[in-house]
């Protein structure tokens, strides 16, 4: 491989490292999974922002993609606001190392904990870009979606 070759693809390999490392991901779940009543929200950050949001349910973890609408204070707490493709809202309350969810202010929500994604007993692949632990996945919720 020539000089030229050689560099391009260096710097190629070196973007795509930082890329993976500019990127983190807060995974949170109500219920068990490969149930019809298990539910997740992933909140990512890229490159120091707050990225994408997106809700998975049911036993086949159908997927849809939220919009964040801002910052809120639900019953004196801080919280946020996400919205669903047909308009429907969620009101997301951190709560420790988990996150109060509900579609209405006035209701008992429910309770997200953070999900570990990875090797369970050295079956599974690592996931690089995950918080490690719900104290590292509610500092990048606080951090990049309540301020």
């Amino acid at each position: 491989m020539n000089p030229i070759r050689k560099w391009l693809f260096a710097a190629g390999c070196l973007l795509a490292i930082q890329s993976v490392a500019q990127t983190k991901v807060a995974n949170y779940y109500y219920n068990k999974a490969g149930t019809d009543q298990y539910e997740h929200i992933s909140l990512w950050v890229r490159n120091g922002q707050r990225a994408d949001i997106s809700y998975a349910y049911g036993k086949d973890r159908k997927e849809v993609r939220l919009a964040f609408l801002g910052k809120d204070i639900v019953k004196g707490m801080p919280a946020f606001t996400v919205r669903f493709p047909n308009g429907s809202q969620l009101y997301l309350i951190p709560n420790g190392s988990s996150l109060n969810v509900t579609a209405d202010k006035n209701r008992l929500p429910k309770l997200f904990t953070w999900e570990y994604e990875g090797p369970v007993n050295g079956i599974g692949t690592f996931c690089s870009v995950c918080a490690q632990d719900g104290r590292e996945a509610m500092q990048l919720v606080r951090q990049y979606y309540l301020r």
